[in-house]
């Protein structure tokens, strides 16, 4: 009995499927490194502008809205709000300089 053939012989793969295989592979690997995110350095600039554009903001906003409120229950009318414009254009560029003196993550020195 194991000297009987089977009655169907395997059929060989064919080299067009093969190479239609080796293609759709290819096709695939070149997809998923286009889908892939690429980290660039300009996202980094990015948010450190923003972040300079929220703290500007944020502190002569905020400076206002204090003196205001100063002005409004003291009655020292131009002055609490002249003050707190002032100190809140303080508190922003301390903020700017103190993110701008701090290191950044990715430069690490090289040796």
């Amino acid at each position: 009995m194991s000297d009987d053939k089977p009655a169907r012989e395997p059929i060989a793969e064919d080299a067009r499927i093969d190479a239609l295989e080796q293609r759709l592979k290819a096709a695939k690997e070149r997809e998923e490194q286009r889908n892939r995110p690429q980290a660039t350095g300009s996202d980094a600039n990015y948010r450190s502008g923003n972040r300079v554009l929220a703290d500007l903001l944020g502190g002569i906003l905020g400076g206002l809205v204090l003196g205001w409120l100063v002005d409004t229950f003291a009655g020292t009318s131009p002055w609490g709000l002249l003050v707190g414009l002032f100190l809140g254009i303080v508190v922003a560029f301390r903020n700017i300089f103190r993110m701008a003196n701090t290191r950044s993550d990715d430069s690490s020195p090289e040796g």
